[in-house]
């Protein structure tokens, strides 16, 4: 979560960050535990595991990760007490090489994921869904393409491999997912603490905090000093959720 004030970054690497996070609409500061701190970063962020929020998380993606190599993600998610929604989300992007029409759209939005020692920038076009679309679609009782709305397929086809389209996807899923939100004093926005839980039994805990483009700096040195404060180590190697989903879903899938 501090990554957007780590000092591992190049010069030439901290331009391209300062630009596009200009040029974001949001920024969002991440930070995955170590295995072996999980309980502990847990037991001193001080929340209670019951309050979490459970959801179901599935990618669309071919055996061989085609839609991932082109930097396209599909993914959908049903969540405990909400609406299904889904997700088409390009990366990395430039948001300066983004049309403006696009990015007008309610439902898009341009964010920077910030982790120490990397970051990258995403393009997303959000829809919600109602119940039980996602349950059916993965159950093979409704085509993939209804999972997403007219305007996300034509991302969709704009940006993924020629030829490919969301009824040839595999469904790569579920990864079972435990979310808590809660609001730290110290903090100007809520932190956001997130389990996952893996079919082979790994799993990954993942801090984040979303503020917008211009508090960025603030907000990471506010969060670290937190984070330190609770004796939380901010320098255990990094995984990415999704990454790991996709690598392990396709390994099953081929």
């Amino acid at each position: 979560m501090p990554g957007v004030a780590t000092p591992n970054l190049s010069d030439e690497q901290l331009a391209e960050l300062l630009a596009l996070i200009h040029g974001a609409d949001s920024v969002e500061l991440k930070l995955t535990i170590p295995e072996e701190a999980r309980f502990s970063t847990i037991t001193a962020l001080g929340i209670d595991p019951l309050d979490a929020q459970l959801r179901q998380v599935f990618f669309f993606d071919t055996p061989d990760l085609a839609l991932d190599g082109a930097g396209v993600v599909a993914r959908a998610r049903r969540t405990q007490g909400r609406p299904d929604d889904s997700v088409v989300k390009l990366r990395p992007v430039d948001p300066g090489d983004l049309d403006p029409e696009l990015r007008a759209a309610e439902t898009f939005g341009v964010e920077v994921d910030a982790m120490p020692g990397g970051y990258v920038c995403s393009a997303s076009y959000k829809g919600k869904l109602s119940k039980p679309r996602v349950k059916n679609a993965v159950a093979g009782e409704a085509p993939v393409h209804k999972l997403f709305s007219k305007e996300q397929r034509e991302f969709f086809a704009a940006n993924a491999p020629e030829g490919l389209e969301l009824d040839d996807l595999t469904v790569l899923g579920p990864v079972t997912v435990a979310k808590l939100k809660y609001a730290p004093e110290e903090l100007p926005g809520k932190m956001v603490v997130e389990l996952w839980f893996y079919p082979d039994g790994s799993r990954i805990l993942e801090l984040s905090t979303k503020c917008p483009p211009s508090d960025a700096f603030q907000v990471a040195a506010e969060a670290r000093a937190y984070l330190t404060g609770l004796g939380i180590d901010l320098t255990g190697e990094q995984q990415t959720k999704t990454r790991t989903a996709l690598e392990f879903f396709a390994g099953t899938a081929g």
